[in-house]
């Protein structure tokens, strides 16, 4: 099952849509990221930008971000109505898919480590990720804000990082941890009067003997006073169970809710959950809603029955190029599948290091494989508009045919290249990474073979159509070569499984 987290980093800027564009951009850059929202609060001076992604990549942008974010944002010039820390001010890992809490915390203080060490900043480590009790609560860290932060961090022994050095710098800490889906969520109320908005809140929040998994405080937002809150377990404390609340607490004051505002993400079931309190629809079942009932059959779907089909159907596109592509993808897939299995295990801790750069650089390799399956089809068939075009002069047409055919070998070449890496990264998890999986490391180095072997078929080929036999020339030593270490490093890999499966 493909491994899917959640991060929700908070930046200590709502103000300028140059800077935190620019950190959304950073983590939209890293493969495998999909931004979902970008929520900025000019008032708190803070924006909130919700991802997710596979675990390896997940991280990368987290840290691209945190390091952008301490170059544009100086905290010694920041205000806002938000508590704040850090430029970066917060970031946590939230588990979604087939990844547990546990594996969010490995990845969480492996992101921190990296922090400190590269780029100087330090790290608190928060929620279940914290090394000592105290920091369990994101408010402990952040007491004071970043000016007591700043005047304490050298010399008071409480405030000494996990990670990074305790020196005060412009850019401040950063708190990173792994917690449960957190909902951000906002009621306004009809009055410019903070100090009742303080009173609900602190009626509210667990802390002060309200309803549990609540954390609540009052602002002053655009001239209307605001409860604002975050609900740490949602299936504990629903919505509307908070949502009433207040509205019963601001009737003691003869004032109303005006309006609901939601910070990020919220899950379906968040939503849904509360229509049916407010509808009473009790015995309302998840598969009586539409969407739900689409989205449970398209899961299911996992075969790859458009390609299929395409490749299938009596066209000359997709062929041989881009099953190549896809063979080599698979292969990166699976060595980026052992190497999951592998990072945050005990039993591995001693090879964590390079099982997570194998991680990485198979999830990079995926991606760059992947997208040579379209790029094979759209080389090829730019040979094919050359070879039809009449209306250029016989020299520029023979031009034209050239270079869309050394195109149409450059693919399939950078395809091989790409596949023997693959390969070598296949190895090396086979003889490190979980004993259980060695076979699937196998079956990628083999997959990996199959794709280079394919891909140098279409680069030969390519290759006689050439007029620059020199160049046709040199791709076929290359090939070669290729070809011959894709086999040995296959060979190895089932050698190795064989070793360590015992058969």
């Amino acid at each position: 099952m493909r491994q899917i987290v959640e991060c929700v980093p908070n930046f200590s800027n709502g103000r300028n849509p140059e800077i935190y564009n620019a950190i959304a951009d950073a983590i939209r850059g890293v493969r495998g990221v999909h931004v979902l929202d970008v929520s900025a609060d000019p008032d708190h001076n803070r924006t909130v930008i919700t991802f997710v992604g596979e675990p390896a990549a997940a991280k990368e942008a987290a840290f691209r971000a945190i390091a952008l974010a301490a170059r544009l944002i100086n905290l010694d010039e920041h205000t806002g109505e938000h508590p704040r820390i850090g430029a970066t001010d917060v970031c946590p890992f939230v588990p979604i898919k087939g990844i547990t809490m546990a594996e969010c915390v490995e990845l969480a203080h492996r992101l921190g480590k990296r922090v400190g060490e590269e780029l100087g900043i330090a790290v608190y480590m928060y929620g279940q990720a914290a090394t000592r009790p105290e920091r369990e609560k994101l408010s402990n860290i952040r007491k004071g804000e970043y000016e007591q932060w700043k005047a304490e961090v050298a010399t008071n022994p409480d405030r000494k990082p996990d990670y990074g050095p305790a020196e005060p710098k412009p850019w401040g800490a950063t708190v990173i941890g792994a917690r449960p889906f957190l909902i951000a969520y906002n009621l306004y109320l009809n009055t410019d009067n903070v100090a009742i908005a303080d009173k609900i809140a602190r009626a509210v929040r667990f802390s002060s003997g309200g309803l549990r998994f609540v954390q609540a405080k009052g602002f002053l937002v655009e001239g209307q006073a605001q409860v604002s809150m975050n609900l740490t377990n949602f299936e504990k404390t629903p919505i509307y169970r908070v949502q009433e609340m207040v509205r019963r607490e601001a009737a003691r004051y003869g004032l109303a809710v005006t309006k609901a505002e939601l910070v990020g993400m919220i899950p379906q079931k968040a939503l849904m959950e509360t229509a049916k309190w407010y509808l009473q629809l009790d015995d309302m079942r998840d598969d009586q809603v539409l969407e739900y009932k689409l989205q449970e059959a398209q899961a299911e779907e996992i075969i790859p029955q458009s390609f299929l089909e395409a490749t299938a159907a009596g066209t000359a596109t997709p062929g041989g190029g881009a099953v190549a592509a896809l063979a080599g993808a698979l292969a990166a897939a699976l060595t980026q599948m052992v190497a999951g299995l592998t990072v945050g295990r005990k039993k591995y801790a001693d090879v964590a290091d390079e099982a997570e750069a194998v991680l990485t650089e198979a999830a990079t390799l995926r991606e760059q494989l992947t997208n040579a399956i379209a790029e094979d089809s759209a080389a090829f068939d730019r040979v094919m508009a050359a070879w039809r075009n009449k209306e250029l002069e016989q020299s520029a047409r023979a031009q034209a045919i050239e270079e869309a055919t050394i195109g149409a070998g450059e693919v399939p070449l950078r395809v091989a290249r790409l596949s023997r890496d693959v390969a070598r990264l296949a190895l090396k998890i086979a003889q490190i990474g979980n004993a259980n999986a060695v076979t699937d490391a196998a079956a990628a180095a083999l997959m990996a073979r199959a794709a280079a072997e394919a891909a140098a078929l279409n680069v030969k080929v390519n290759g006689t159509g050439l007029r620059d036999k020199s160049l046709a020339a040199r791709w076929q030593t290359e090939v070669d070569v290729l070809v011959a270490e894709l086999k040995s490093l296959a060979e190895s890999a089932v050698h190795t499984a064989a070793e360590r499966g015992g058969f």
